[in-house]
């Protein structure tokens, strides 16, 4: 794929300002996972509710993960998407990068889940490397041998039509977001995009625009969420983080990321609307903020 190709679903665009792609919006399954949770339902007793809310929320996207696509669900997962009238442009696919075999078996797992997911209309896998346990730092060789992975699957799932991002969480962002910067410089840009998760750079304490722009034109996606004081808020609305300012730079800058609104309640959130209201309270704010004149 030339890099031209590779930006020109949902990634950043190379054209000038006048001839920026509109903005893309989609939602990430997240939010119903927690609330599932909270009820003590399995994804298979739970999951019907999810598609026709997403839907009824007025959104035409949605990003699933690989628990949606396995060999029992994912039937179910293709019919309930194209019953609601639902596109998936991206699937989150999660796992360890930084060790051989276990990269090995993520690679595998998110080839498995792609092969099932592109009837969906699927663009690309996100993958988030999982940290390593306690927070633990890892080693350059480590960080080394996660690039490699991440190239790699990269460029299997380009054989394929499709596009790689990966996304981030707080862990990544301790010591001046040295393991995303890692990922940043020593990654393909040709095979490997960036999913970024703007909260998670804030909770880690760094500057989310500041990121962005150092990111530029690798950003494929943004996943869109606010707080106060770092406490997340019951529906996309200001807080922390200037949404205007991310949404100037990326005008200025002619880039159109995926933008997916993804939801997700601390114990202390204060939560006074029920979810399909704060679903739509969040795509009407996203829309407004990110279709700037």
């Amino acid at each position: 794929m030339t890099r031209r190709e590779w930006l020109s679903v949902f990634g950043a665009s190379a054209l000038p300002a006048a001839g920026r792609k509109p903005p893309v919006f989609s939602v990430e399954v997240y939010i119903w996972l927690q609330h599932l949770q909270n009820r003590k339902q399995t994804l298979a007793a739970g999951m019907d509710s999810i598609f026709p809310e997403a839907r009824a929320a007025g959104f035409r996207n949605i990003e699933l993960n690989a628990d949606f696509f396995s060999a029992e669900l994912a039937p179910r997962t293709l019919g309930l998407l194209k019953a609601n009238g639902l596109s998936m442009p991206s699937v989150y696919v999660g796992g360890v990068m930084h060790e051989t075999a276990a990269a090995e078996q993520t690679i595998h797992l998110a080839l498995d889940v792609a092969g099932r997911a592109k009837p969906a209309g699927l663009q690309a896998v996100v993958n988030n490397p999982n940290p390593k346990k306690n927070r633990e730092a890892k080693t350059d060789g480590e960080l080394r041998l996660q690039a490699e992975m991440l190239n790699r699957l990269g460029r299997e799932l380009a054989g394929g039509g499709l596009q790689f991002w990966v996304h981030h969480h707080d862990p990544e962002m301790a010591a001046n977001a040295r393991e995303w910067r890692h990922i940043l410089h020593h990654t393909d840009s040709k095979s490997v995009a960036l999913c970024m998760d703007l909260d998670w750079v804030h909770q880690g304490g760094q500057d989310p625009l500041a990121l962005l722009k150092e990111a530029g034109a690798r950003v494929a996606a943004l996943h869109l969420r606010n707080s106060r004081n770092k406490l997340w808020l019951e529906s996309l609305e200001d807080g922390d983080i200037d949404y205007r300012k991310v949404a100037a730079y990326l005008e200025q800058a002619a880039l159109s990321p995926l933008l997916v609104v993804e939801l997700a309640y601390r114990k202390e959130t204060t939560v006074t609307r029920s979810l399909k209201d704060n679903l739509i309270r969040s795509r009407q704010y996203a829309e407004k903020v990110f279709r700037l004149p």
